[in-house]
């Protein structure tokens, strides 16, 4: 599916095991070339390039794949469209960049959490070129597609993470820093798998976005939204919130099963009440991944004795 979003960017919907909403791309047209912020799984290569014959663009015309930072949902085909697409080049997080040209790492850190469903999920990780990986440094102005992106370090969900905001429409390509939203509602998930998760720099990159003229956040877990501040605002409270909740779990001593179990309950109570459908989520941050996520970070703090330093208890 194709939703233009401007003159020149389109959402592409990538029908992630064959539901929509889940994972987007984002194509940005030239007049002599074109551009991908995000590329998704390698397991939705078939969908994305019948997407761009659908647009227009032929394999030639693709130049530039932008990812927003490297896991599997986000950046996993890349190392499959550079087969198929013989002009093109990919860019990245100066972290995540040896793990695209050697994957090794990135597939054996996903096996642990996926096991058996790697390749359904996922599909096959190749690795990327080293000469066809361009890395992109904080405040960067990239030029493709006759637009401007400015990449921003934006850590927090992965040391690995860029945001790119289009200098002329004030759209942000937000990758995860910025949640995950359903269209037709108001409501933020935050997305906080393992091992990554960072609160203190999470909030950081929202106090780094706020200051920014973003005019629309365009998600990958799901679509384009314009109520920025309100947006961002509600995701920093919820992500403090289960920070807060999780916490108390981890030095209760509850098992990662009863940690799931217990943030499904309050997260899908939470959703209930404000009359959103919790499964509608699940796709672009399950509650697996973030209460594991949290579990791990919680215990990393609780093991050096960080100190507290943030907001809501947190």
């Amino acid at each position: 599916m194709l939703e233009q979003i401007n003159e020149s960017i389109h959402l592409i919907d990538l029908n992630f095991l064959g539901h929509s909403q889940a994972i987007a791309a984002y194509l940005l047209r030239g007049e002599q070339e074109a551009a991908l912020v995000e590329v998704g799984p390698a397991s939705t290569v078939n969908t994305l390039l019948h997407a761009l014959e659908q647009a227009g663009v032929s394999p030639s015309q693709l130049r530039h794949l932008l990812v927003t930072h490297i896991h599997l949902d986000h950046a996993g085909a890349l190392g499959v469209l550079m087969q198929r697409l013989p002009e093109a080049v990919c860019y990245v997080h100066p972290i995540g960049a040896p793990h695209l040209a050697d994957p090794s790492r990135l597939i054996a850190s996903a096996s642990r959490l996926y096991g058996e469903l790697m390749d359904t999920l996922w599909g096959p990780v190749l690795p990327v070129p080293s000469e066809r990986i361009r890395v992109v440094r904080d405040g960067e102005r990239i030029e493709v597609a006759g637009r401007t992106l400015i990449a921003l370090d934006t850590p927090g969900h992965a040391r690995h993470h860029h945001a790119y905001l289009d200098e002329a429409s004030g759209l942000l390509f937000a990758g995860d820093i910025a949640g995950v939203r359903m269209p037709h509602t108001t409501y933020v998930r935050p997305p906080t798998p393992p091992p990554e998760l960072d609160l203190e720099a999470w909030q950081a990159s929202l106090a780094k976005l706020r200051a920014l003229p973003i005019r629309q956040l365009a998600l990958t877990h799901f679509g384009v939204f314009a109520d920025v501040t309100r947006h961002l605002d509600e995701l920093e409270h919820r992500l403090l919130a289960w920070g807060e909740f999780t916490r108390q779990l981890v030095e209760q001593g509850l098992s990662d099963e009863q940690i799931i179990t217990a943030l499904q309950e309050y997260g899908n109570a939470e959703m209930q009440a404000l009359g959103v459908e919790p499964t509608s989520y699940d796709l672009g941050a399950g509650y697996q991944l973030i209460a594991l996520g949290y579990a791990r970070y919680w215990r990393k703090v609780l093991i050096t004795d960080k100190p507290n330093r943030f907001g809501n208890g947190c």
